[in-house]
């Protein structure tokens, strides 16, 4: 009998600071420069292929893949490279960057082309060629989740962290290519059913998507329960199928939903697809929820994929005049990260750019530990983070491996809900760094 950790009763009640919801979203003036880095995925990074005083255009390759779990790049501009160079990223990487003046003007490649598509491995192709990334944090490529071999396709439209809401404005935006990419997906792979998990604090969301799908066979849709992290792979796929992704796959590796016969694509994934099969324009600007108690104009934005955090800022009409910048978030509060400053690009898996003033930016002292079981009870993965702190602080891998500390997402909710206000998934989201990296050296 299969064992279910009912993973979405875990996790923590989050308040969800929807302000944006509202707000159709607003195109953001062409910015003078671009910085698209080689790197914003899953994988190996892309190569340049263009070099200093080419000529682009929107929808020129500019990256090529680095291999099969990789994805080409493109210019979000029309315009000149500057530049071909190191750049260090967010995360301490360094990865090749593209430098882009723009010409203001945003002309399409002409090469843009609608793809043709009559079977799986075209489809495939397709995907692999406008370089779409799983959108909505992860940067998995696409056509690698596709290759699997499934029964149902789940549309992740939880958009359960704080903030954030892109996907929210996708749905009532595209509605059509989001309904164009599933069908696709459906038909060229061979999925019979989709089912399409919303949170149900998007209830216009959830009556027109199924006012739309009423009538479309094999689609469904799912409201879920308004407690974070309902978006995460495991969490959705239970909650959606009854299905448990289990803790170990075939492989030995972490389990994939494609173990029990799913596969989770973002809403904006699947909408850029619909998108790119339609206009033949690949993944060249992405949508932002920008707020904070620091903005001064909160709102959706639709950026060009290399525009720098600054010249979006300033987009929304920079920073107020009583305000003292604190901190820059990109991504959602939970699983996003903080930037050092402003000088650093919009990558495609962005979807959030959070503006804090120093104020509340301000983090309480972490206390001792009081043993309070708090941090196991959110663990929508079952762990033990407690014990997990504790091993890490004593380097001990094999007792990390025990505790299976490579199963965890981040989602930050152990920290969320500690009464101490201790760093909990920051330490093991670094204890599973250095478990992994103990097993590299290993050579296991």
């Amino acid at each position: 009998m299969l064992k279910f950790l009912k993973r979405s009763a875990q996790g923590a009640s989050v308040p969800h600071e929807k302000a944006t919801s509202e707000m159709a979203t607003v195109q953001m003036p062409v910015p003078k420069n671009v910085v698209i880095p080689m790197s914003m995925h899953i994988g190996a990074p892309a190569q340049p292929v263009v070099k200093k005083g080419d000529q682009v255009y929107v929808g020129t390759l500019i990256g090529q893949a680095g291999g099969f779990v990789s994805a080409n790049i493109h210019s979000s501009v029309s315009g000149t490279v500057v530049g071909v160079a190191p750049m260090r990223m967010v995360n301490g990487a360094v990865c090749q960057a593209v430098a882009i003046e723009s010409d203001g003007q945003q002309t399409v490649d002409p090469a843009c082309q609608p793809p043709v598509v009559n079977d799986k491995d075209s489809l495939l192709q397709a995907i692999q060629a406008c370089g779409l990334v799983g959108v909505g944090g992860a940067g998995f490529p696409t056509h690698v989740k596709l290759a699997a071999e499934v029964d149902t396709l789940l549309i992740n439209a939880a958009e359960c962290e704080p903030y954030l809401t892109t996907d929210a404005r996708e749905m009532l935006e595209c509605s059509d290519t989001i309904l164009g990419g599933i069908r696709a997906v459906m038909q060229y792979c061979g999925i019979p059913r989709c089912i399409i998990g919303i949170e149900r604090n998007k209830p216009a969301c959830i009556d027109l998507m199924c006012s739309l799908t009423r009538d479309v066979k094999g689609v469904s849709v799912k409201p879920l329960p308004m407690r974070y992290p309902q978006g995460a792979e495991k969490t959705l796929v239970e909650t959606c199928t009854g299905r448990e992704v289990p803790q170990v796959g075939p492989s030995g590796k972490p389990g994939l939903p494609a173990d029990v016969g799913c596969i989770v694509m973002n809403v904006t994934s699947v909408s850029t697809l619909g998108k790119y099969l339609k206009t033949g324009i690949p993944l060249v600007s992405k949508r932002i929820t920008v707020d904070g108690d620091a903005i001064a104009r909160p709102q959706n934005i639709e950026a060009p994929i290399g525009a720098l955090y600054r010249d979006v800022i300033e987009a929304c009409g920079g920073i107020k005049p009583d305000v003292e910048l604190g901190k820059i978030i990109f991504g959602g509060p939970m699983m996003g990260g903080a930037a050092p400053s402003a000088d650093f690009p919009v990558l495609k898996q962005n979807n959030g750019l959070l503006l804090f003033s120093r104020k509340t930016a301000v983090l309480p002292d972490p206390q001792p530990c009081i043993r309070c079981g708090r941090c196991i009870a959110a663990c929508p993965m079952g762990l033990e983070p407690v014990e997990i702190v504790e091993c890490f602080n004593r380097k001990d891998a094999e007792a990390l491996r025990r505790h299976s500390v490579d199963l965890c997402v981040s989602c930050g909710s152990c920290t969320y809900v500690c009464p101490a206000k201790r760093p909990v998934s920051q330490t093991v989201t670094l204890a599973k760094g250095w478990y992994l990296n103990e097993l590299r050296k290993g050579g296991k």
